[in-house]
């Protein structure tokens, strides 16, 4: 005993000057947190960084990135003007500062800021391509062709530079060089998608509709998760009188993007064309759900309640498009009609005769009075005797794709494809996806009970959750991990006691983990380690950070690959002293999905559901690493099983590989 005490004093009089980490690890902590979209947690180290040393540039560049991601544009465009100021010839400050005054319609700003990029780095594509839509932007036309040339003088097989440039002319209404560009552009590359979408829409406004379902089947087959092009297709089927496979594209839509408003609006006129008019009757309640006032669906909703015979219904929403619309004859008439139905008599006699005298001024002055051009409304024409006709999208800009290394580097990192996240230990209970599912596991809940028995100090006692959700901690969480962490390293620092030593440390560590400070949790899990070697808690969350740190250093460019040695072995040892864990078979099932060992994975899924048959994301992800082997019979089942359990995207994940 005597020993262990002398070992754990000796290894924790060093943290005391530790307590003031050098500003190269703060900025590194905090471009763990950023890169895990923790952007408050990553600004309170930012902070710290450029309070200890104001006149470097990095922490002012990476806190504008934290700001950008929160939409503070205004603070983020301050952050990248003193990094500029500091170090004038990096040309990610100038990159970054572009693109936060595109957010802010400062297009002529972005510009000044691309023309310095690109005196530094000439050849970087990107920054041509903001350059060139922040001059459409400003329908400088002229100005972006020329920057467009100049990028096909450089990259002339560059596919995207020709849809680019078949864009620009569009919107300048010339579509015989638009086709010219895009034919180059297809025949550098046949495989993107949008390209062919780009031509299905200038058929569409030819009215070539064989053409634009052809185009558009193609983009489709190259990317078939875009509910657009589904829409676009079924309008052009529509046209050619292609009932069903409109309504195919319809539904299919609606699965992939459940609240699209052009989607639900069209299925429901189909829906009524064809007298499926209580469905039609649910496309427009959605769509009114999205849009409350929308005159054409609430007067498409009252004819299909009035020939449903829910006549009160009907009168509700005839009524609300006639205040709308008081000259709206059609309305009127239906009204009264409903009126007449009911018995209600006199109402049914003041529309008809508000549209006789309608009539009579006509036939006197030639006139109808209309609505104004104020009450003209997005999406379509809102005049209501246009009320049965399929609704397309306003004309829409040019798809403004900003490319930058940014949103790689800190965001937009899932994708549909993606494996649910490993299970891990954390003071922050975020729920699985699964709502009912509550994660549970004997030796954590074993560990909260004796901790809150050894801990004298109730404030340091907090409860350990399993979790496997992100959370983002807000500026006043981040506060509490900080005094928490100074309350137990005081704790440790002074207390001789090794029974309860042992807790505080674990607990420091998970501290650590919790505000992306991997590298001091490995530390601390290295210590308890030494002291405890068969604690599992200690070795699934050492592989935990392990993971999470590579995780960093990989986006960062520090390495190709993960070494993911290190986090294996702590699995299996955690394993080794909890064998009836779901959780850890689940946690080694992804790393060895992650070496695309899809054979080891499966069976470590395989262990996790025999041991827990109700973990969703166990059959989700075992389902997708059948997927990855071609064992679509196996992928189905394990998938269909996790949507039943509630993981309820395993469906669209069945959907796009049938």
């Amino acid at each position: 005993m005597y020993r262990k005490v002398v070992f754990f004093i000796f290894l924790f009089i060093p943290f005391a000057g530790k307590a003031q980490f050098n500003t190269d690890k703060l900025v590194a902590v905090g471009r763990s947190a950023l890169y895990y979209e923790d952007y408050v947690l990553s600004i309170q180290y930012f902070n710290q960084a450029i309070s200890s040393k104001p006149y470097l540039y990095e922490p002012w560049f990476y806190r504008a990135v934290a700001k950008y991601y929160l939409g503070d544009y205004i603070g983020s465009e301050r952050d990248c003007s003193q990094a500029i100021n500091l170090n004038p010839f990096v040309v990610k400050n100038y990159e970054l500062r572009g693109l936060v005054r595109i957010q802010q319609e400062k297009y002529e700003e972005a510009i000044s800021d691309y023309v310095l990029a690109l005196k530094y780095d000439p050849e970087n594509d990107g920054l041509w391509n903001n350059r060139v839509l922040c001059r459409i932007h400003g329908k400088d036309y002229d100005g972006a062709l020329a920057d467009v040339d100049t990028m096909l003088t450089k990259w002339s097989r560059n596919s995207r530079v020709y849809s680019m440039q078949s864009e620009i002319y569009l919107l300048r209404k010339d579509t015989v060089k638009a086709m010219e560009a895009l034919e180059k552009s297809i025949e550098i590359n046949p495989y993107d998608a949008s390209t062919w979408a780009v031509r299905s829409g200038i058929s569409l406004k030819r009215e070539a509709w064989d053409k634009a379902e052809e185009y558009l089947s193609r983009a489709i087959h190259l990317q078939s998760d875009n509910a657009g092009y589904y829409i676009n297709r079924a309008l052009a089927r529509l046209k050619r009188n292609n009932l069903r496979g409109a309504m195919d594209d319809y539904d299919t839509a609606l699965d992939l993007e459940p609240d699209n408003f052009l989607g639900h609006y069209n299925r429901g006129l189909l829906r009524a064309h064809v007298g499926d008019d209580n469905m039609a009757i649910l496309d427009f309640d959605f769509v009114l759900k999205l849009e409350p006032d929308n005159i054409m669906a609430l007067f498409n909703r009252a004819i299909l309640l009035d020939k449903t015979g829910d006549l009160r219904g009907a009168i509700r929403d005839y009524s609300k498009v006639i205040k709308k619309f008081p000259n709206f004859w059609t309305g009127l008439l239906h009204r009264a009609e409903c009126y007449r139905r009911l018995g209600m008599v006199k109402q049914a006699e003041a529309d008809e005769f508000k549209v006789y005298k309608a009539r009579l001024y006509k036939s006197l002055y030639g006139v109808q009075p209309r609505m104004s051009k104020d009450q003209i409304r997005r999406q379509s024409d809102v005049n209501p005797e246009k009320y049965n006709q399929i609704v397309v999208a306003d004309d829409a800009e040019v798809e403004q794709k900003y490319k930058s290394e940014y949103r790689g580097l800190v965001q937009n990192r899932a994708s549909d494809m993606d494996y649910m996240p490993m299970y891990e230990l954390s003071y922050e209970y975020v729920g699985s996806e699964i709502s009912r599912y509550i994660p549970f596991d004997r030796q954590v809940d074993a560990f909260n009970t004796v901790s809150e028995k050894l801990m004298d100090d109730g404030s340091l006692t907090k409860k350990i959750y399993i979790s496997n959700g992100l959370h983002n901690l807000d500026e006043k969480r981040v506060s509490e991990y900080f005094k928490y962490i100074d309350g137990l390293t005081a704790k440790l620092t002074s207390s001789k006691d090794t029974d309860s030593l042992m807790p505080l440390l674990l607990r420091r560590a998970l501290a650590y983990s919790e505000i992306q400070n991997f590298d001091s949790a490995i530390e601390d899990f290295n210590t308890y380690i030494e002291i405890d070697s068969i604690s599992s808690l200690a070795y699934w969350q050492r592989a935990i950070c392990l993971f999470k740190a590579n995780e960093v250093k990989t986006s960062q460019g520090k390495g190709m690959a993960m070494k993911t040695t290190n986090v294996l072995s702590d699995i299996s040892k955690a394993l080794e002293n909890n064998p009836q864990c779901a959780y850890l078979y689940y946690n080694r099932g992804n790393v060895y999905a992650l070496l695309k060992d899809y054979g080891n994975a499966i069976e470590d899924y395989g262990k996790a559901i025999e041991i827990d048959e109700n973990m969703a994301e166990a059959y989700y992800n075992r389902g997708l690493s059948y997927l990855f082997v071609n064992n679509k019979e196996s992928s189905n089942r394990d998938l269909s099983k996790a949507g039943e359990l509630g993981l309820y995207k395993a469906y669209s994940i069945m959907k796009k590989n049938r």
